[in-house]
């Protein structure tokens, strides 16, 4: 359903102009989501990176080394175990939405793997199921896999069955 709606841009001087259309009302502009989504993949493919363990690493034998000029203190041990755990927390969040992105896009290019060939869409969409109704229909596409082969064992067996009384006729001609 279209409805009227008034849009608010700016030309390339940034002036405001305004228009009003019939067409469907804009998503508000997700500039916040698309930095973060820009942040937290730049940061989740550099730590996944030789250099930032190297770059830990270090941090850590620094840190082990400065213990006896601390005396071993407990503000010295606070030091690493509140740095750890900031870098722990913050990473745990950055690299859950690398995940959820790049789950996402190859759930989309499955689905329409799926919807662009042969196969059945009735699986478009199935990672929404809960895991018990994943598990079921896991189940019957085994049990349906399992039916599939022995239906094509029974027809190589046919098969194989009916040259063998072919080659015997052929054989029983000759003879006889």
């Amino acid at each position: 359903m279209k409805h009227l709606y008034t849009f608010v841009e700016t030309d390339s001087q940034g002036e405001i102009m305004t228009s009003t259309a019939d067409r469907e009302p804009a998503q508000p502009k997700a500039s916040a989501s698309r930095a973060f989504t820009t942040f937290a993949g730049k940061v989740a493919k550099w730590a996944g990176h030789p250099l930032a363990f190297a770059l830990g690493a270090a941090i850590v034998v620094g840190w082990a080394i400065s213990g006896p000029f601390f005396g071993y203190s407990e503000t010295w041990q606070l030091v690493i175990n509140t740095g750890t755990t900031i870098v722990t927390f913050l990473m745990v969040f950055l690299i859950q939405n690398s995940q959820n992105r790049d789950g996402a896009a190859i759930q989309a290019k499955l689905d329409e793997l799926i919807r662009a060939s042969a196969a059945q869409n009735r699986y478009i969409g199935i990672e929404h199921l809960t895991e018990e109704e994943l598990d079921d229909l896991r189940r019957r596409c085994e049990t349906r896999a399992r039916a599939e082969r022995l239906d094509h064992a029974r027809e190589a067996a046919d098969v194989a069955e009916a040259r063998a009384h072919e080659k015997a006729a052929r054989a029983a001609e000759r003879i006889g």
